[in-house]
């Protein structure tokens, strides 16, 4: 066990006695100034690279970017400002940062004298033998008004130690409120970018549609005047089929996802028609991720682990601070009078004062195993630190290799894309001559416009990585709070 050296005060000597006002005013020197038994704080080794293997920047972090720069869709942004205002998960993790708040308050009223004013009556008759008298009776009545004061030194740093402890948590529970805003605003981002990506896509499929049912009208009367088959004509409503149930499925996703938005907003959303292009919803620009020792300040749930272990450091102190004299002042100053009126008069005044001094001697083991205890979260949490750092580091790793996979699939994408155009023009054309059999359009059709929905899929997804990497890096919340109060307490507290 290690324990930290106390400093008390200086002895002042007048008369060859301590003078009352000397000795309080020292005992609360040595309550300030006393010992803490709580093990020092470092932060554990980081347990993941020095760098992000699919990083190609060196750049600072672009969480430093709050949320309503990184986001440049003004109908997006509104839809985020509703959510952070009306989301219940929110609201709920607010009032645990409140709960927080008042634990760490009352923790600290320890810390200095209660003062109670007191007052008592008490009536009532008594028997007293008297020898040669008998029993005699007699009625008792006192009415006491006092003022009591009681404080406990805190000599050894338990009670500043526990009031550490819930400021820590506080502290961690504000910094967990953070990490579920910033979860909530890439829900919001994701589920904007989904409904732009079905918006994209019905047009394209509504497009499709009409460009099938007039290959379908051209069939049927090719079909008609005898000049084509029924074979050709029933795989042109075939495609057209195809088609349609395409769009109504995209209806049916589009629908689902208003809901869910609904339900992040925390209210009935209506999304007006945006841009096709989803360029405008995210930066195209280069994300640089910075350096994973920058996740150790920037990311909340990783601060927040970090402010758990503190508060169990400091519970460690407390723990060891009990082993030790518990010493406390206890006082009142009233009067007493055996009726009412003369409560305050001439002579009823009274007074007491009365040091304690409590050591432990045999608790049968109470005191070791709420300190084995204390140790034992302790070491708990520097295990969920590290784990919280390496789940931070795979989350921002991922990203980057979804991005920088998805940038590359999406050049392919257009690649394939642009040869299935002309393939589906070269189809019809042979097709229109005579040269091919209407199945060769059909297939070729049909690729087309599948690879057409996988391109629009591929980029909502390449601006969803972005979105992951924004959040996964811990951004969100740099000079843009969303519940002031909160945020300027807990300035104050750190």
């Amino acid at each position: 066990m290690r324990f930290v050296p106390c400093e008390g005060g200086t002895r002042r000597r007048g008369s060859g006695k301590y003078r009352s006002g000397h000795l309080l005013l020292g005992l609360a020197l040595l309550s300030s100034a006393g010992c803490s038994f709580a093990p020092p704080h470092a932060r554990p080794p980081q347990p993941v690279p020095q760098n992000y293997a699919a990083a190609s920047s060196t750049a600072p972090s672009v969480a430093r970017i709050g949320w309503h720069d990184f986001f440049r869709e003004d109908h997006l942004r509104a839809l985020i400002a509703t959510a952070l205002e009306n989301n219940r998960d929110i609201r709920v993790a607010t009032a645990r940062v409140a709960e927080a708040r008042a634990a760490w308050r009352i923790e600290g009223t320890a810390l200095y004298p209660e003062l109670n004013a007191v007052g008592t009556g008490t009536r009532g008759r008594s028997l007293i033998n008297l020898p040669g008298l008998g029993s005699q009776s007699y009625d008792i009545k006192q009415v006491t008004a006092q003022l009591s004061a009681g404080w406990e030194i805190d000599f050894w740093g338990r009670l500043r130690n526990l009031s550490e402890a819930a400021r820590n948590q506080y502290l961690a529970t504000e910094e967990a409120r953070r990490a579920v805003a910033t979860d909530l605003i890439a829900q919001v981002a994701n589920g904007y970018l989904l409904e732009r990506e079905y918006e994209e896509r019905a047009a394209l499929a509504t497009q499709t549609i009409t460009t099938r049912e007039e290959a379908l009208r051209i069939m049927r009367r090719r079909y008609e005047v005898g000049s084509g088959s029924k074979l050709e004509m029933t795989q042109a409503q075939t495609l057209l089929g195809q088609a349609q149930a395409a769009l109504e499925a995209l209806d049916q996703d589009r629908e689902i996802n208003r809901n869910a938005l609904a339900l992040l907003v925390g209210q009935p959303v209506e999304i007006a028609p945006g841009p096709l292009g989803l360029a405008g919803t995210a930066p195209e620009i280069d994300l640089p991720p910075g350096l994973p020792s920058e996740l150790l300040v920037n990311r909340p749930d990783i601060v927040a682990a970090e402010y758990r272990l503190r508060a169990a450091e400091a519970n460690i102190g407390a723990a060891r601070a009990a082993f030790f004299p518990t010493i406390s002042l206890t006082g009142a100053f009233g009067s007493t009078s055996t009726d009412l009126d003369g409560l305050f008069g001439n002579g009823s005044r009274s007074w007491s004062f009365t040091p304690t001094i409590t050591m432990p001697l045999f608790n049968a083991g109470r005191l070791a195993a709420n300190l084995d205890v204390a140790k034992a979260r302790q070491v708990g949490a520097v295990a969920d630190y590290e784990k919280t750092v390496q789940g931070a580091f795979r989350d921002v790793s991922d990203a980057l290799v979804r991005r920088r996979q998805l940038a590359r699939q999406i050049e392919t994408t257009r690649t394939v894309l642009d040869a299935l155009r002309e393939r589906a023009r070269l189809a019809q054309l042979r097709f229109d001559n005579g040269r091919s059999a209407y199945l060769e359009v059909l297939d070729a059709q049909r690729d087309l416009f599948d690879t057409e929905q996988t391109l629009v899929q591929l980029r909502r997804a390449h601006l969803a990585s972005a979105v992951a990497l924004y959040a996964a890096l811990g951004g969100g919340f740099v000079n843009a709070a969303f519940d002031t109060n909160t945020e300027q307490t807990g300035e104050q507290a750190r």
